[in-house]
């Protein structure tokens, strides 16, 4: 009986939430919230495994692009488009820095094969 109360309480334990791991901090006493707050962005749960990351807002979203370096994060293939890896293209700057989902980035004016991040 006792094996069995303490199989039990493993399995309970293991279907117990992970404790969660917050983005290390800007400055010493800075919370994880503020110091990503103070990069324009919002803590957020993203990818597959859910984890909590600074997401941070690109003032320059949208601005049309044919690498990277003409944008705050990556220059990216418009949602929608197909254009064949190497061939060339203009993209858009990306509007966040939120990496999951599948893209398509654009560097120096030529498109590179689409990326899908869970």
């Amino acid at each position: 009986m006792r094996i069995l109360i303490a199989a039990l309480a493993l399995m309970a334990s293991a279907c117990s939430p992970m404790a969660e791991q917050a983005p290390a901090a800007g400055t010493p006493g800075q919370s994880a919230e503020a110091a990503c707050a103070a990069q324009n962005g919002t803590l957020q749960r993203v990818g597959r495994m859910q984890s909590v990351q600074c997401v941070i807002a690109y003032a320059d979203a949208g601005k049309r692009c044919t690498d990277g370096d003409q944008c705050g994060g990556d220059c990216l293939l418009a949602e929608g488009a197909s254009v064949a890896p190497g061939a060339t293209a203009a993209g858009q700057c990306a509007p966040t820095s939120n990496r999951f989902g599948c893209a398509t980035r654009v560097e120096n004016g030529k498109a590179d094969a689409t990326l899908c991040i869970d």
